[in-house]
């Protein structure tokens, strides 16, 4: 995809592989959202309605992913979602979109990193302040970006690998505790779903459960990167198709099935930021099995730290791209990297900074829940787009022309939209997650208000 508003500006190269893709989705996934927050969901939601926040977000993710698939086969190009919202629904609308989607990563960056200082400072250094990893983190993350998007591809697909490698070990050792092959917690007896029935099937009330899919949605996060990296990608009209289906085959997989094992080994009393995988390895009886997950943890984190670095980055450049910034953040170098999109981009190292100097648990939840809200109201856009760009694709094509569709069009994807809403204003009910919406709702009108009054439209 090249610059194609400015000249002599360098342009994007188009080096990733469908396999590239595959790893970039999961890595953009796999990070924060499934090994440390997963606790806390199961914490507020209990096991049962955590098993189903996570099976009702897979749907949804899905179904996005599916309007995504048809909109960015038909028109892959660098920063998608900006474009599509841009094109097809209002520029204001675009303009919003573009920033809640920075917004998100630069957040959820913050997170990443600080979610590393909070591992390294309470298991290993805790006479070091967390914010001197997360800067640690945030700087070896900023150097694989900046080598160019070939080096950045090929780390993610190795960091990637390995969350992979651990979920797989986790759900076989997980099933061995659950059936009393495994020593777990000093004890030899299947303690299989003892834990869901402990306090009542349902604890918690609907308002609960739904407070909860404000972080499922967080968690779910980075499948969207295959959106953003068609621009970026070999021969998108078969890798992009491709990528979808088995990234979200692997993801429902991989985080359904772990929730299930974790919210059945990890009693809701117990579960929390600081309570989630490594708790269970270490209960395990297996030696040193605490900090190998934690490594494995830090390793999770690197990966959707550099996913993230990347997403963020491009819509910065996609803003400037579209003129909606100034032109300087639109310069790519001869490595096809959009260093000065980049260098803006990890203000989210500074969030990590600032986080310093309050409980890191808290600041933690609070950087989660705006980057919830965001990828949220991002992927609303998505099926909004999709359905006003089969509208127009009607007007000279047929539906068969198309590469990739959108089955049941347009109903499928106003399905999406009310499970989208849902899914997000559902945060309000828990305290914790309802920040993202006190600043999430706020700064959208604030985007359009600004478009309004610098281009007079919305």
């Amino acid at each position: 995809m090249e610059n194609h508003n400015f000249e002599n500006e360098g342009k994007f190269q188009r080096k990733m592989t469908s396999r590239h893709l595959f790893m970039l989705s999961l890595g953009g996934v796999i990070g924060t959202g499934l090994f440390m927050t997963s606790g806390q969901t199961v914490k507020v939601a209990g096991p049962f309605g955590a098993v189903l926040a996570y099976l009702a977000g897979s749907i949804i993710v899905y179904l996005v992913m599916m309007s995504l698939g048809e909109l960015s086969v038909a028109m892959p190009v660098t920063g998608s979602f900006h474009t599509y919202a841009t094109k097809f629904i209002s520029p204001g609308s675009g303009f919003a979109v573009a920033w809640l989607y920075w917004i998100c990563w630069t957040f959820a960056l913050g997170s990443e990193f600080l979610g590393a200082g909070i591992i390294m400072h309470d298991n290993w250094f805790p006479d070091i302040p967390s914010w001197i990893f997360a800067l640690i983190f945030a700087l070896i993350v900023f150097t694989i970006n900046a080598l160019s998007t070939r080096s950045f591809a090929e780390a993610e697909s190795f960091f990637s690998s390995i969350k992979v490698m651990a979920i797989i070990v986790f759900i076989v050792l997980g099933l061995g505790a659950m059936f009393g092959l495994i020593t777990y917690n000093g004890e030899n007896r299947a303690i299989l779903f003892e834990n869901y029935t402990k306090n009542g099937l349902w604890p918690k009330n609907l308002p609960t459960f739904l407070s909860v899919m404000l972080a499922v949605n967080y968690a779910f996060s980075g499948t969207e990167l295959i959106g953003i990296a068609a621009g970026e990608t070999e021969n998108p009209q078969e890798t992009v198709p491709a990528a979808i289906k088995t990234t979200i085959g692997r993801l429902v997989l991989f985080f359904v099935v772990t929730i299930i094992i974790l919210a059945a080994l990890l009693p809701m009393n117990e579960a929390g930021v600081n309570a989630s995988f490594a708790t269970v390895f270490s209960q395990m009886g297996i030696p040193h099995a605490g900090d190998i997950m934690n490594i494995v943890v830090l390793i999770a984190i690197l990966s959707a730290g550099n996913s993230g670095l990347y997403a963020s980055s491009r819509m910065l450049w996609s803003l400037a791209n579209e003129g909606m910034i100034t032109k300087k953040v639109v310069k790519v170098n001869k490595y096809g990297v959009p260093m000065r999109a980049l260098i803006v981009s990890m203000i989210g190292a500074l969030l990590c900074l600032l986080a310093s100097r309050y409980e890191d648990s808290f600041v933690f939840l609070a950087l989660t829940s705006v980057a919830s809200f965001a990828v949220g109201a991002v992927w609303l856009s998505i099926p909004l787009a999709q359905i006003r760009f089969r509208k127009e694709w009607r007007k000279m094509h047929s539906d068969n022309d198309l590469a990739y569709k959108t089955p049941f069009t347009p109903i499928l994807p106003w399905i999406t939209v009310v499970l989208l809403f849902i899914s997000i204003f559902g945060g309000i009910f828990d305290p914790a997650m309802s920040v993202g919406i006190y600043f999430g709702v706020p700064f959208t009108l604030f985007c359009y208000l600004y478009h309004y009054l610098k281009f007079k439209k919305f």
